[in-house]
């Protein structure tokens, strides 16, 4: 008998004493029974052979999540309080396996992972996502993943920092990286926010309809609902201390010192990259409309001003559309910023290119001729 048969049987009969169970409560027929058997026999055979591929063992980790599913669909109905054997293990086991036969392999990883994140098993996912990235570090995609999980499963937002900065020494130039580790800071700010607002223990409560994400139709606002009314009766109890607010809006947290910080790093890791910076802008300015985000987009648009005579179009204007009513503030915002621009160097060529590129394409849109004049004056001074 070959090596891989006796490996396949080796496993098989580890199997007996679960199919024995589901067939002694009559959760599966001895039909069933028989076909499950050859079915995993099958499998065993070709995982264990020297051919096998990821593909394998994830259909096999397919086959025993549906037979899972389908025993917990019977118990339920047949009102059988618990069994002894636990499919979830079994799964897992078929995983660990495939992992340790194709460590490179990302695909039955991140499915090995989905799935554990499924059974709510925390731990496991935990453990997967560090022996994952011990094998592969330079790979940014799982460090945003495991951050993610961090603050959306655990909400752990110091071990998602933790997951940015490891990835961060890995991953210095992944442009990514940065963005995402910018965009986990803004949604903690927002999150502290919310819940200081849920509390009655925001200083300054913004109106409802400024606290949204406005690229976002998906998200669902929170209710509007104060300590008052939650508990009337502690209104005289509880009194916020407002020196002690002032001290916490200070903090770096909420100041919106960290995304900043992050920019700046960002920049300096990637010079002179004012597409890369810009994206930074739209990211704060999707986000939430508060104190820290607006401090956050006022340094934004000061590093691009530093960074390019380009930038000086100014930010509101590139992600404002022609026919918005905001573009003619925006423009006039903008025309201001390329003054101080002017100021500070000499590089007028960039600064007509753009403005030769805004006024063909007004010119085909046909926009308004009080613009398209203001611009003309613009270009004629800049000659």
């Amino acid at each position: 008998m070959s090596a891989t048969a006796d490996k396949a049987r080796y496993f098989l009969e580890q199997s007996v004493p679960e199919l024995k169970e589901l067939e002694r409560k009559k959760i599966f027929t001895p039909t069933e029974i028989t076909a499950i058997a050859r079915k995993r026999s099958d499998f065993e055979h070709k995982v264990n052979a020297r051919g096998s591929s990821p593909t394998d063992f994830a259909q096999y980790a397919e086959f025993e999540i549906n037979v899972d599913q389908l025993r917990k669909k019977r118990v339920k109905r047949l009102g059988i309080r618990a069994t002894i054997h636990n499919g979830q293990r079994r799964i897992f086991f078929v995983f660990d396996r495939g992992m340790r036969k194709f460590p490179g392999d990302l695909r039955l990883w991140m499915q090995a992972i989905e799935y554990a994140r499924s059974q709510q098993a925390r731990k496991k996912v935990t453990q997967m996502l560090t022996n994952l990235l011990r094998l592969h570090p330079s790979k940014a995609e799982i460090w945003i993943y495991a951050a993610q999980f961090a603050l959306d499963e655990n909400g752990d937002m110091t071990e998602a920092r933790g997951y940015m900065q490891r990835g961060l020494r890995f991953c210095k130039n992944s442009k990514d990286l940065w963005l995402q580790n910018f965009r986990l800071e803004i949604t903690w700010i927002a999150k502290i926010h919310a819940r200081r607002r849920i509390l009655g223990v925001e200083k300054n409560a913004m109106k409802e309809e400024e606290i949204k994400v406005t690229g976002d139709d998906n998200m669902m606002m929170l209710p509007k609902l104060t300590a008052q009314d939650i508990a009337p009766e502690s209104e005289q109890m509880d009194k916020v201390d407002v020196t002690a607010l002032d001290n916490l809006e200070a903090t770096p947290v909420l100041s919106g010192a960290i995304p900043i910080a992050i920019l700046d790093a960002a920049c300096k890791q990637l010079p002179g990259d004012v597409d890369f910076a810009f994206k930074f802008f739209e990211e704060a300015s999707s986000s939430y409309n508060l104190p820290a985000i607006v401090t956050i987009r006022t340094h934004i648009d000061q590093v691009l001003q530093e960074m390019d005579a380009q930038a000086w179009q100014s930010c509101a204007s590139r992600n404002i559309s022609f026919d918005d009513h905001r573009f003619p503030s925006a423009l006039r915002e903008a025309l201001a910023n390329m003054n101080q621009g002017l100021a500070r160097t000499k590089q007028r060529e960039a600064l007509k290119d753009w403005c030769r590129g805004y006024l063909e394409a007004w010119e085909q849109a046909d926009m308004d001729p009080a613009l398209l004049m203001v611009l003309q004056s613009k270009l004629q001074s800049l000659a």
